[in-house]
């Protein structure tokens, strides 16, 4: 079992910042790999935006890229999203998911809610 809980969204003026965070916990044996940020906004797909690996390594749409860095605590299976110069067209919701080692096993979070708006 694998457990997502997202956090920090809310309502934003643009040009400011919001700081998400996603925390991952399993009962299985096998550690938490990649932790990825997505959103979708209304009547449109989900859409990648960040993914980080346990060993740090990045990966960033080119929409957000030098807006957003996302980051990682391995010891508390915890990844964030740092969000700055926030525009309206990032409204959406946020969805974070951890993959298993050695499964590729997937979880969804429930997602969380970001308005960028005046």
């Amino acid at each position: 079992q694998v457990h997502v809980v997202e956090s920090g969204g809310g309502l934003v003026q643009p040009g400011g910042s919001l700081r998400l965070s996603c925390t991952a916990s399993t009962t299985t044996i096998f550690s938490i790999n990649v932790m990825g940020w997505y959103r979708q906004a209304p009547e449109k797909e989900r859409e990648l935006v960040a993914t980080i690996t346990s060993t740090g390594k990045t990966n960033y749409a080119d929409s957000v890229k030098g807006r957003f860095t996302i980051s990682r605590d391995n010891a508390k299976n915890t990844a964030y999203l740092q969000m700055n110069s926030l525009k309206p067209e990032d409204t959406a919701v946020y969805y974070c998911n951890a993959v298993l080692d050695s499964t590729n096993y997937l979880q969804w979070g429930q997602g969380t809610q970001v308005t960028v708006s005046s």
